[in-house]
């Protein structure tokens, strides 16, 4: 399966769900928004047979030139050339762009938070070995953008007064941003690396592209609890729910505050229950389940958003002019 930043997923973990929710849930409407704006292809008009016959001989005279041409190239430019006929090749965006680890992409959602674990047209990839789920999500849980994402999301916490056992001021700072790095990186290696080791799962999202927006919705909605083995076969998400479901357990029973007093102005024995408890495990579970589905959804869109909006830069940018020639 897939997740964002470091196993390729949104790590939002937060004891108050509705600030996390808001953020993706933005992310999500504006996904939706770009896709619903961007313009269908019109059907182009049937030619008449005399055009289709000039046309059928147009193309086997460029396929006799293009086999000389072919011919007389180095052939590592031949590797290089894409395959004719073949629409996805000729289509380069990050997330079809070979990765730092074999069989991931280099993709980044909204050019910034990492992706590497979706794939575009990436059917009957090979499986990937366990050094190499181990390595894409230590790539993408350790990538540069995530130490301050983690930041952003410890002041919010901070600001929300979320845990308020941590107090407030700079240590406490340091205490909710430790916790949200732990939180974030130990569910991504139970999910990504760890359960789908041992149980061989597929740790990848595959991007659909097909379909129209509720149809791609189900989709992207049913990867939370469907993926693939490491040989093709489609399999129920154990790596999704069991490695979610043990990731909170470890991060509820380990390093969350226990119950505690603090003093504030109005009360100086303000008695603070333990974050360590059953009910709170369950919590924490289902609403990382739900932010996972709110991040899958996200990643099933993305690559519409990034097409809109290469189309607009492409479009202010204007026609590339011509090279200017000289004459002897």
């Amino acid at each position: 399966m897939t997740k964002l930043p470091g196993r390729d997923k949104l790590s939002l973990r937060n004891r108050r769900p509705p600030t996390a929710f808001t953020l993706l849930s933005f992310l999500f409407a504006a996904c939706s928004w770009a896709t619903a704006q961007a313009p269908q292809p019109s059907p182009a008009p049937a030619p008449s047979s005399s055009s289709q016959d000039a046309k059928q001989d147009d193309q086997k005279q460029d396929q006799k030139d293009d086999r000389k041409q072919d011919a007389e190239q180095d052939p590592k430019d031949q590797a290089a050339k894409p395959a004719a006929g073949n629409p996805d090749a000729t289509q380069h965006t990050p997330a079809n762009e070979q990765g730092k680890v074999e069989g991931t992409s280099n993709d980044r959602l909204f050019y910034t938070l990492p992706n590497f674990l979706t794939l575009q047209n990436g059917h009957q990839l090979p499986p990937m070995p366990v050094k190499d789920k181990f390595k894409a999500v230590a790539v993408g849980n350790f990538d540069m953008v995530e130490f301050p994402w983690w930041g952003v999301l410890a002041a919010i916490q901070q600001a929300d007064n979320v845990e308020p056992a941590y107090r407030q001021g700079w240590l406490a700072y340091a205490k909710r941003y430790g916790t949200t790095m732990a939180d974030s990186s130990i569910e991504n290696f139970m999910v990504g690396a760890v359960f789908s080791s041992m149980l061989h799962q597929d740790p990848r999202f595959y991007q659909s592209d097909k379909g129209g927006f509720w149809r791609r919705t189900g989709y992207a909605l049913s990867r939370m609890v469907i993926t693939f083995s490491d040989h093709g076969h489609t399999q129920f998400n154990y790596s999704e729910v069991i490695g979610s479901a043990t990731a909170a357990a470890i991060s509820t029973y380990s390093y969350h505050p226990r119950s505690t007093y603090i003093s504030t102005p109005s009360n100086p024995h303000m008695f603070i229950a333990s974050d360590r408890t059953l009910t709170n495990a369950l919590s924490t579970w289902g609403t990382q389940l739900s932010l996972d589905a709110l991040t899958i959804e996200i990643k099933e869109f993305w690559p519409d958003v990034h097409r809109a909006m290469q189309k607009r830069h492409n479009k202010n940018a204007g026609p590339t002019p011509a090279p200017a020639t000289t004459t002897n």
